[in-house]
């Protein structure tokens, strides 16, 4: 018997029995709509949480840190100016001096290895009549594009008087004499304008010494919804003489070392393996792709429970697919013996009852897949409405998606409740191809 004989004969069986197929097949399509369904959700809350983390760092960086004796370090805010580094006290010292930047640019997959420091004493920029406490970082590049971040407006080069800001710099800029009742001024337009940075310190005494400079905005970034939103860039060198100036000492970085090192990696498959390296080297590094990864490890079991739940459910169905097999097999004990006899062999009998079942588990997948995938679409639209409300009410940006359906999912649930169908009829298909054919034809 060749296959279109055999789905001929499968089909024109299950026809001759719609109502108790359909019933059967309706177990098999609760159980594959959750499957999808539930599968579905994970996905799109990883892909939510994934987008989400895209925004808060590049994926090809890693931070790198100076290594004190296991304690590591802690950044504290300077007095307006950006961060300071605190070093607790340890004999067991690793720091980012420059003989070990080449170390690192030595690691293969290393494209770049970038020095950064914090502004470490106060500072207040100044424009016109508003000021503002901004974070100040200098960086070893000439251009902050290499630290993966993009022009809004202007350039990303730096040079000697010359800064890049972050998208959200100017917002915090106030009016300091600004009287109560009085209207908020908004937010000065930064770009291309001349800003005046005022740096201090204080003597032994108390006295506050100050040192102002000019500088040029020659660029703003784009918004990442990260640091570089709220962040003052600065060429390395000149954050430098600014905190030996404040410290009242000079900087030797191959004795001092660096506050952090930005390490930028080639491919971002090859990130958490090089941060591995450099942590076995003895500093502390970090990386957004960790985060990443252990965020994919975690939906990936949570897609494995959920759709361990809408498995229940074509568990429920198997049952009810074998018993409607097995009651199929005896109201038809006597068609078997006739088969039988006529030259079927109990290959062919086995095939068809296999084919019936599998039917069965297939027809119900089918309406699953369907069902699931409105659902979803359903859920999705319900979901990124409400979403979208919550955003507009607090002011952040809405999600773009709650239920995801990747084309393998329907295609899987489809495959699967048809071998679940397939097996779940194996037990009452044996029973049927084992029959003897004289006691098959005198079955009453």
């Amino acid at each position: 018997m060749n296959f279109l004989d055999l789905l001929r004969l499968v089909v024109g069986n299950l026809s001759r029995r719609k109502a108790r197929v359909a019933l059967t097949a309706v177990g098999v399509v609760i159980g594959t709509a959750a499957v999808v369904i539930l599968v579905s959700l994970a996905i799109g809350l990883q892909q939510t949480a994934t987008d989400q983390l895209y925004g808060i760092g590049d994926l090809t960086q890693i931070q790198v840190s100076p290594s004190y004796g296991g304690e590591g370090i802690f950044i504290e805010a300077g007095g307006g100016g950006g961060g300071g580094v605190g070093f607790p006290a340890s004999d067991e010292v690793k720091l980012l001096t420059n003989s070990v930047l080449e170390e690192f640019r030595a690691i293969p997959g290393v494209e770049s290895v970038i020095p950064r420091e914090y502004m470490m004493s106060g500072a207040v920029m100044k424009f016109q009549k508003m000021e503002s406490y901004v974070n100040i970082i200098g960086i070893g590049t000439d251009d902050v594009a290499d630290l993966g971040d993009e022009a809004e407006q202007g350039t990303t080069e730096l040079g000697r008087g010359r800064i890049v800001i972050g998208i959200t710099v100017p917002q915090s800029f106030y009016d300091p004499n600004m009287r109560p009742g009085q209207e908020t001024p908004p937010p000065p337009e930064l770009f291309d304008q001349q800003v005046q940075l005022i740096v201090f310190k204080y003597d032994a005494n108390g006295n506050e010494i100050r040192k102002n400079i000019t500088l040029r905005v020659t660029g703003v970034l784009k918004e990442t919804r990260g640091e570089s939103d709220f962040t003052v860039y600065m060429p390395l060198e000149q954050v430098k003489q600014l905190n030996e100036w404040s410290q009242n000492r000079r900087f030797n970085y191959n004795q001092d070392g660096y506050g952090m090192v930005i390490v930028k990696v080639g491919d971002v498959d090859k990130v958490i393996e090089i941060a591995d390296q450099i942590t076995a080297m003895g500093f502390q590094a970090f990386t957004p792709q960790s985060f990443l990864e252990g965020i994919n490890n975690f939906f990936i079991v949570l897609q494995v429970i959920f759709g361990g739940i809408g498995a229940i459910a074509l568990l429920v169905a198997a049952i009810g697919i074998a018993n409607t097999m097995a009651m199929s097999i005896l109201e038809r004990t006597r068609e078997i013996g006739l088969m039988k006899a006529v030259g079927a062999t109990n290959r062919d009998v086995l095939a068809i009852f296999l084919g019936e079942a599998a039917g069965i588990g297939f027809l119900g997948g089918l309406g699953g897949v369907i069902v699931g995938w409105l659902a979803s679409q359903g859920i999705n639209v319900l979901a990124t409405v409400y979403l979208a409300n919550q955003a507009s009410e607090q002011g952040g940006a809405p999600l773009n998606i709650a239920v995801s359906t990747p084309l393998w999912l329907p295609i899987f649930a489809l495959v699967f409740s048809t071998l679940v169908g397939m097996f779940s009829g194996l037990y009452p298909a044996l029973r049927a191809a084992t029959m003897i054919p004289v006691l098959a034809l005198k079955y009453e």
